[in-house]
């Protein structure tokens, strides 16, 4: 398990008690199962407009993005390969324009 953080002001000196956590920075509380149930299944990634990604999804850019360390840009509306979900900061891991690129979620949208 993770270190706990509060949901309202994201600082971690947290309390608890059989039940229930509290922040004793702001003073929110809530429940130690919600907590549980939220860290159970493996993280949603979601796209742009909300839809779920999966691995092997084809997804579209939204907007035009500059590649690091080249001096190409991706287009909106470039169509990727089958997509891999990967760890980290950039959750997708696909093939555009015969590049193998990795992306943050909220500039795709499901194709």
């Amino acid at each position: 398990m993770g270190k706990i953080t509060c949901p309202i002001c994201e600082m971690d000196d947290i309390l608890q008690s059989p039940t229930r956590w509290e922040c004793s920075t702001c003073g929110h509380e809530w429940e130690r199962a919600a907590e549980a149930e939220a860290e159970d299944g493996p993280p949603v990634v979601k796209d742009a407009n909300g839809n779920a990604l999966a691995d092997g999804d084809i997804v579209m850019l939204i907007k035009d993005l500059p590649l690091k360390g080249a001096s190409r840009t991706l287009k909106s509306g470039t169509k990727s390969k089958a997509i891999r979900l990967v760890d980290g900061d950039h959750e997708i891991s696909c093939k555009m324009d015969g590049i193998t690129v990795f992306l943050k979620a909220c500039f795709v949208k499901k194709a």
